[in-house]
């Protein structure tokens, strides 16, 4: 079984009268990745600051390998790397000024701090950069650069707080390369995002939470299977002819259904990858040639909003 990397039990915050987070409990193995998704006011910010240590729980636990983070001056914290959805940079410093200043915050000394600064560098593509002054880089350049200053105490444990927002398409992939980079190394990663695409690409699992509270926490095949969806297959053909096959067609293992209408057909299927080649073969056998075909798969963004009636983006 993987090793539990994080705990969260029953956090709870509020503002007053105003329940940001209520309730909250999940758990993250290591090197996974969690998209945590939410709309607006949904109390994902909250959570994470939470999680980091800056901001104390009315009530909860957050555990980290087992042990209690203890508020903002915890040691256990060295385990966590945050990057904030607000960039944290000096304009007028060099990106090499801007690492040694978090490095020593950290307690980094020069023979240790030289050498991870360089490697964090490498891992966002900014080595080049290291002397120039971030007031001279683009937004995608400034949020490789907060990531690298994520990195230089080597977390556990990395908080990703929408890392993609404002940057270019090159730069956002570069970004997902980088996290894809770290996972691999057996990093665990909190990924917070408005941009399903980016979940759907980074995660395995995903915690969707609406007025502060979790509603939906499970692997992304499960969710699409819980949500009643299933692939869609859709082909031309030449032409109809004689649809007697047609019913041969639905009773293949993982056919949920298939309709034609003219010569267009639609196959619904448990799973795209397993269930096509044996749809295509039976075409074959029964003389159907194949003018065009597509396939469609459940989107994250229509499982989200049969979860909660509502739109990521809608406030």
């Amino acid at each position: 079984m993987n090793e539990t990397m994080l705990e969260v039990r029953q956090l709870r915050k509020a503002y007053g009268p105003l329940v940001a987070v209520q309730d909250v409990s999940f758990s993250v193995g290591r090197g996974e990745c969690l998209g945590l998704l939410g709309p607006n006011g949904a109390g994902k910010t909250t959570t994470l600051s939470m999680l980091s240590g800056l901001l104390t729980p009315d009530s909860g636990q957050v555990l980290i390998q087992g042990r209690a983070l203890a508020g903002d001056t915890d040691p256990l914290k060295d385990k966590l790397g945050l990057v904030p959805q607000d960039i944290a940079l000096y304009e007028d410093l060099s990106a090499q000024d801007n690492l040694n200043f978090f490095g020593a915050l950290y307690n980094l000394d020069g023979a240790t701090l030289r050498p991870r600064i360089a490697e964090a560098l490498e891992i966002v593509g900014l080595s080049d950069r290291v002397a120039d002054k971030v007031k001279t880089f683009s937004g995608g350049m400034k949020r490789r650069l907060n990531l690298a200053a994520a990195l230089l105490h080597q977390p556990d444990l990395l908080l990703l707080d929408e890392p993609t927002v404002g940057v270019d398409p090159q730069s956002r992939n570069a970004i997902f390369g980088n996290i894809e980079a770290l996972r691999a190394q057996g990093k665990t990663i909190i990924y917070t995002t408005h941009y399903l695409e980016e979940v759907e690409r980074l995660c395995s699992r995903v915690v969707i939470m609406d007025h502060g509270k979790i509603i939906v926490d499970d692997t992304l095949s499960r969710l699409k299977q819980r949500a009643g969806q299933s692939d869609l297959l859709k082909i031309d053909l030449a032409t109809a002819g004689n649809s007697e096959w047609l019913p041969s067609l639905r009773q293949l293992p993982g056919v949920r259904s298939a309709h034609l209408a003219g010569v267009e057909l639609s196959v619904e299927l448990d799973d795209l990858a397993g269930v096509t080649p044996p749809v295509l073969l039976l075409l074959k056998q029964h003389g159907q040639n194949i003018v065009h075909l597509s396939a469609q798969r459940p989107t994250l963004e229509s499982i989200f909003l049969t979860h909660t009636g509502r739109q990521l983006r809608d406030s």
